[in-house]
């Protein structure tokens, strides 16, 4: 048989998607299974973006779109930018993609050689590491502890830069960890970019709404100008305004960065779903007040889970700033076990446990670059007594 390409072997199935197969095969099966696994609101899309998009098929509008994003589309970028970032993006400087997934492999696919290093402050997305290995790049995990918050420190990234670091990436608030980060704390990092001219920026701001107690929401680029031209700030619709199907991403970006990463789109998929474009412009052109509503309900899960689990033997848990996820650290449980006779060596075996035993699903935390630790997602809450009794169930 031919053989498989060899970057293959540098990048396994995503974590989280391996855990939404077994939950999808157990639910086959009739067990009835409660996923925290997966980050996807629970709330439903706006029903003027759903109009929107249906008005324009009606139209018949449904044709190849620009490969760099429908003009209507990145206009309504352009608004959202100067109003809720304080960033003046040229329309030449914004491009739409097919989820914030794209964006970034665009980004690395044009910019990234084989033995670059690419900065990433852990616990982090997977899809990060992942993708930078499979175009050739070596990810550099740069560790932020929960004394910390899982901040990133200015120190530790200094340390973490080499002559051959292209990119850094920041993702606040973060995914797995719930952390956010103040401006204050942007430009302490900002000041350590702007000494190295050869790092590009990523900052992932996927869950800029969802924070938390009083945080206010923060771009790098607009905190710390001196280095604007070397950051590309992504965004999309999936997390805000719950439409993670539809797959729209964007970024803003400076004007050569733009350019290539559309050229890079264009060999590999042409632009995304004009429809779901129409439905994303309506989305940031629309009323936003429901947004309220939906932060506040994530507060309130927070704090709902977050009390629930610090009655759970072994956990100890940072309550997060932003985002819908809680990241606690679980090494207190690992060398123990269970109630059905497993015993717990790593967080993943946990995470396997907890499905079998509880029928409950989390990622294991080391998916994210920080062992010891899961990633639980309080979009929904009714796991939590399930998990309590789990951690109880120790010995």
């Amino acid at each position: 048989m031919p053989e498989l390409a060899s970057w293959l072997s540098r990048v396994p199935p995503a974590a989280t998607l391996a855990m939404g197969a077994k939950v999808r095969a157990m639910r086959a099966q009739g067990i009835a299974v409660i996923s925290l696994a997966i980050g996807e609101p629970d709330f439903s899309t706006p029903p003027h973006a759903i109009e929107a998009a249906y008005q324009f098929a009606l139209k018949g509008a449904t044709g190849y779109p620009p490969v760099d994003g429908l003009p209507t589309l990145k206009a309504a970028i352009q608004r959202k930018f100067a109003r809720e970032n304080g960033l003046d993006y040229a329309l030449d400087e914004i491009m739409v993609a097919n989820g914030g997934k794209q964006v970034i492999f665009d980004a690395l696919f044009a910019t990234l050689e084989p033995g670059d290093e690419v900065v990433i402050p852990v616990p982090a997305w997977a899809a990060y590491e992942l993708t930078v290995r499979a175009l050739g790049g070596v990810p550099v995990l740069v560790p932020c502890s929960q004394e910390d918050g899982f901040r990133l420190r200015p120190e530790a990234l200094e340390a973490a830069i080499t002559p051959r670091s292209k990119w850094l990436f920041l993702n606040y608030p973060n995914n797995p960890s719930g952390a956010a980060c103040d401006a204050a704390g942007l430009a302490a990092i900002g000041a350590v970019v702007e000494r190295h001219p050869q790092l590009w920026v990523l900052s992932d701001e996927m869950y800029e709404h969802l924070l938390y107690d009083g945080m206010e929401r923060a771009s790098i680029a607009a905190v710390c100008p001196a280095i604007r031209d070397r950051v590309l700030t992504m965004n999309g619709v999936s997390k805000t305004y719950a439409m993670t199907g539809w797959r729209i991403g964007y970024a803003g970006g400076p004007k050569v960065l733009i350019k290539a990463m559309a050229n890079a789109q264009g060999q590999i998929s042409l632009g995304a779903s004009a429809p779901a474009q129409a439905a994303a412009a309506a989305a940031l052109d629309g009323k936003q007040d429901f947004l309220a509503a939906h932060v506040q309900a994530y507060q309130r899960r927070r704090d709902i889970v977050a009390t629930a689990l610090a009655d759970a033997p072994g956990m100890r848990c940072h309550v997060p700033e932003g985002a819908f996820y809680l990241f606690p650290d679980i090494t207190a449980c690992l060398g123990k076990t269970t109630k059905g006779g497993r015993l717990l060596l790593t967080d993943e075996d946990f995470a396997a446990a907890l499905l079998e035993e509880e029928h409950v699903a989390v990622v294991h935390g080391a998916a994210f670059g920080m062992a010891g630790h899961l990633r639980i997602s309080y979009a929904l809450i009714e796991a939590s007594a399930k998990i309590v009794s789990f951690c109880r169930g120790l010995h």
